[in-house]
């Protein structure tokens, strides 16, 4: 039995995948989310085989909850279904380190056999984004490489509070959820938050979870 989860901001589309995957045997849907938040939250409670992710969501899209969940070595596996075939998404997806990329256009039929085989602990990338894939790698020389780490640790010079704070953003908490847990006010933690982000030099959770990885920071 496959174990589902489904994220995706628009009830008519969750529904539709979840009938389709009702009608197949040895697939279960435990629960659905309508934000990478919820997502999170959800996975967590559930833990299920596979999350089934859109890209565009509200609060958190579905990179950066691919992202966290794998910072955070969760063993889910994430399949991506996107109506996007652009090279910046497929790339950032893969870079976050989903297990698959499947386009809503896709068949019943593929999109079964995408399931099965990340479930089974493979990787699937559709047709159109596995030519994007392989144009990527020759256009770089090379296959990908992973980042080798350049600055020890040391030199960001986390103060500890920054440390608790950088490992509840990458849990993917929210501003006032991290304000209840070290007991301070929302203000507060928008403050180290912004400190944080600041002293890393990144813009966004991806790059704030790409340099945590990177330099090992939690």
């Amino acid at each position: 039995m496959i174990n589902v989860v489904l994220a995706d901001d628009h009830v008519l589309v969750r529904d539709g995948i979840k009938s389709l995957l009702e009608d197949q045997e040895g697939v279960h849907v435990l629960d659905e989310a309508s934000d990478g938040k919820e997502a999170l939250k959800v996975v967590e409670a559930c833990k299920p085989d596979v999350l089934i992710v859109d890209i565009r969501m509200p609060e958190m899209n579905g990179i950066e909850v691919v992202s966290v969940l794998k910072q955070a070595k969760n063993p889910v596996k994430t399949l991506v279904l996107s109506m996007h075939d652009s090279e910046e998404y497929v790339l950032n997806a893969i870079n976050a380190g989903a297990d698959g990329y499947l386009l809503k256009g896709s068949s019943k039929e593929e999109f079964i056999k995408a399931l099965q085989m990340i479930a089974s602990g493979g990787k699937y990338f559709t047709g159109d984004v596995s030519s994007i894939i392989v144009n990527s790698m020759i256009n770089k020389g090379s296959a990908p490489q992973p980042e080798v780490q350049e600055k020890p640790e040391a030199t960001f010079k986390l103060t500890k509070r920054e440390k608790q704070i950088l490992a509840l953003v990458l849990d993917g908490k929210s501003n006032k959820e991290i304000a209840e847990d070290l007991e301070v006010s929302k203000r507060t933690a928008e403050v180290h938050r912004f400190n944080l982000m600041k002293k890393l030099d990144v813009k966004n959770l991806i790059e704030l979870t790409k340099m945590a990885s990177k330099y090992r920071l939690v």
